[in-house]
């Protein structure tokens, strides 16, 4: 009897350990990725191995039993869905959402999120689908402004397929390759510094500034 994606992410080591995660879920393991790339901008929690999931999830495609074309439009899916409910959230509930003492959604990840978006406009949903943490808040951020649904929904849409296209492409191409195939954990960690690296940049120059 199969598990369900509940267990399979219990039974899990850890969720910030892709493989084992990815080869944890059995059955269920595309599911896992769809629910696990949604919740982390659909219900704001940004503290999820996103690109590191899929990545590793296209790298493992042929064990997991995943056809890439399938991974592909799974992932682009759960990514645009999750902004889309991020972005009604945030035209909903709007700033009562963030508080300077909370926990996840602190101001000051509200004012960072701002700033992105202001400045990048629309450029900034494409642009923030590749930073973890700022994906998780500006949609959000957009439902509370001023943009229109459907200018939202195309920005939407071209960043959710083109994060699911580079990732897993790049994660199933390399996985040919011994070295990558041998050493993912390291991998991983240089996804999620490539991943913070313009956040990085971005407060140097700020502090330089200052």
């Amino acid at each position: 009897m199969s598990e369900s994606p509940v267990r399979a992410l219990v039974h899990t080591a850890s969720i910030l350990d892709p493989t084992a995660l990815l080869e944890g879920a059995g059955p269920w393991v595309l599911a896992v990725v769809m629910a696990i790339v949604f919740i982390e901008t659909g219900l704001l929690f940004p503290f999820l191995p996103g690109d590191t999931l899929v990545f590793t999830a296209a790298l493992l495609a042929t064990p997991l039993g995943l056809p890439l074309p399938l991974l592909v439009v799974a992932v682009a899916a759960a990514a645009i869905l999750g902004d889309q409910t991020g972005y009604h959230i945030g035209r909903r509930f709007g700033p009562r959402l963030f508080r300077p003492d909370a926990r996840i959604f602190k101001t000051k990840h509200l004012e960072q999120a701002d700033g992105f978006f202001t400045r990048y406009g629309g450029r900034a949903l494409v642009l923030a689908r590749f930073v973890p943490l700022v994906r998780t808040f500006v949609p959000p951020i957009v439902g509370m402004s001023q943009m229109p649904f459907r200018s939202f929904l195309l920005w939407n849409a071209a960043g959710g397929i083109l994060w699911a296209l580079l990732l897993t492409l790049a994660g199933y191409f390399l996985g040919g390759i011994p070295f990558v195939a041998n050493n993912i954990e390291v991998i991983a960690v240089l996804i999620v510094i490539v991943s913070v690296l313009p956040i990085a940049i971005d407060i140097l120059r700020r502090r330089k500034k200052a």
